[in-house]
């Protein structure tokens, strides 16, 4: 197993420890959202290491992506059982994050690659930032993740429509 798959091992195995370090200590000493917050930038260092180092691989491929995602889903289900965001939202974007997942394995059978567009990085970027902001305990970073969290549905579904609508091809209704 080389370096940026070890580092995303790594943040496989952080997952947990955030979501047990917030039962066990909720948000009061921010532990947890520091653990989410070292888990996080691992994302961009395994990447940044396996693209500079040439040491991309299948399992990268396909565990970097779903790593991120599991990350960011336990973050948001543990603030919807701590009353911090309504379940409805964070529902829209675990759906999202699904139908994406699958329309990419559709695509990648078909032998066609969808790339990240602007909108599902300026999704990425707006899911993180409110989940940092909402992890901490810090009154006003909390108010204004909430905001930032709002931004973050209406990014999700931008780029979920968005992905959907330009790859439309791939869903080949003739074969349904």
């Amino acid at each position: 197993m080389n370096l940026a798959n070890k580092i995303t091992t790594l943040r496989l195995l952080l997952i947990p420890v955030f979501v047990l370090a917030y039962y066990l200590l909720g948000r009061d000493m921010n532990i947890a959202a520091i653990i989410f917050i070292i888990a996080s930038l691992t994302d961009a260092l395994d990447g940044y290491i396996a693209r500079s180092r040439k040491l991309v691989t299948t399992f990268g491929k396909f565990v970097d992506p779903l790593v991120d995602k599991v990350l960011t889903m336990a973050a948001f289900i543990v603030l919807v059982e701590g009353k911090i965001l309504p379940a409805w939202a964070v529902v829209i974007i675990i759906a999202r994050e699904l139908i994406i997942t699958g329309f990419r394995t559709l695509a990648a059978d078909a032998g066609k690659t969808i790339a990240a567009s602007p909108w599902g990085k300026a999704k990425t970027i707006s899911q993180m930032v409110s989940l940092v902001m909402l992890l901490v305990n810090i009154p006003i970073l909390n108010k204004i993740g909430i905001w930032v969290f709002y931004i973050a549905v209406i990014l999700t579904l931008i780029s979920g429509l968005d992905y959907l609508y330009k790859n439309k091809e791939v869903l080949d209704l003739e074969n349904i």
